[in-house]
């Protein structure tokens, strides 16, 4: 008998570990069906079977142009995007140990936001050619600094929770007023700012995946595709910290330097992505916590796992907003956040009763 229940508990436990994989797949399925979707639809009236003439390269030049230059570069690039943004939240999280520490509630996003301003409005990365179109004609400029400001809030997350010893919920307000601080500063460049410089921040602060080009694409791809992989490397001593600080350093993680590295690659993953898309908000708070919810805290599963899920919303908010009142497109910056915040509470609510 005492032999038949040792046995039960790998069969037990590999039945559990293939419930979460399954769970994963099933996320990256959809995603993939989706995306499948979200080249289809559009206002260009291109059928399903147009599409697949163009993917395999047998369709008109027309379809080859809204396909190739104007649709996979936007699908992609909202997979991508809602990929980094989600393990960033998730990442943030376990260094933090506080469940609603995120890039954009953290301040990180806003002070990326407050860096591409300045590159916009002091050193001229924004113009115009007519009055209906608003383009970012330096983004390299605009990364570098949004980067720098999104490091400088995470530089002082970090210095208060070195210095100073602040719980989580005072990390959390101090966020909040790194946030209103960069919207400030952002504010009063706006202010002495001409009229193309005030639209090009605008434009840019929209949160728009149809910006994005090729060469954009595959800089954040990148950026995302070696933050992971480092991640994945780390995914024990992420498990350690959930255990408490004092626990991970008794099983020898050096802390600090796990959770100066962690923070950074966040913010190069925020800033990076903020930096081509504009602020989206929501992604890296609500992925994490869905996936907790469904497959635990093991990040083993969880960092793939929040990876997945948040590519998915990303791209299925995207999809709604070119879609539910076609040919006019929603930023999917405002799609996120609307439907976001619901979902978060929800959340929040279901799983934070204690």
């Amino acid at each position: 008998m005492k032999e038949t229940f040792t046995n039960s508990i790998p069969a037990s436990y590999n039945k559990y570990i293939k419930r979460k994989i399954l769970i994963i797949f099933l996320v990256i399925l959809v995603t993939i069906l989706l995306a499948m979707y979200a080249i289809n639809a559009g206002s260009a009236g291109i059928s399903t079977y147009d599409v697949i003439k163009t993917l395999i390269g047998k369709g008109s030049e027309r379809f080859k142009i809204i396909v190739w230059n104007i649709r996979m570069p936007r699908v992609l690039s909202a997979i991508v995007a809602g990929t980094g943004l989600s393990v960033a939240g998730c990442v943030t999280q376990s260094i933090l140990r506080n469940p609603l520490a995120s890039p954009f509630t953290l301040g990180i996003s806003q002070g990326a936001s407050f860096g591409a301003a300045l590159a916009i409005i002091v050193f001229g990365a924004g113009t115009t050619s007519n009055p209906d179109s608003v383009i970012i004609n330096n983004s390299y400029l605009v990364v570098v600094f949004a980067f720098l400001g999104s490091m400088g809030a995470t530089l002082i997350i970090l210095m208060l929770a070195k210095n100073f010893k602040v719980t989580p919920e005072a990390m959390v307000l101090a966020g909040v007023a790194l946030d209103s601080l960069f919207s400030a500063i952002t504010m009063i460049l706006q202010y002495f700012s001409d009229d193309v410089q005030v639209a090009s921040v605008v434009f840019w602060t929209f949160g728009d995946i149809g910006r994005t080009s090729w060469s954009d694409l595959a800089i954040m791809s990148t950026v995302v595709g070696l933050s992971l992989i480092y991640f994945m490397l780390n995914r024990w001593n992420y498990n350690a910290l959930d255990s408490g600080e004092e626990t991970a350093k008794g099983l020898g993680v050096d802390v600090e330097r796990i959770r100066l590295i962690g923070m950074f690659i966040a913010s190069l993953i925020a800033a990076t992505i903020t930096s081509f898309v504009g602020i989206i908000g929501f992604i890296g708070l609500v992925g994490p916590h869905i996936m907790r919810r469904l497959i635990g805290s093991d990040h083993r599963f969880l960092i793939p796992a929040s990876s997945a899920i948040g590519s998915l919303i990303l791209l299925a908010s995207d999809t709604l907003g070119r879609t539910i009142i076609s040919p006019i497109v929603l930023p999917v910056g405002a799609i996120t956040s609307f439907l976001g915040a619901p979902v978060f509470l929800y959340v929040l609510s279901r799983g934070y009763k204690k």
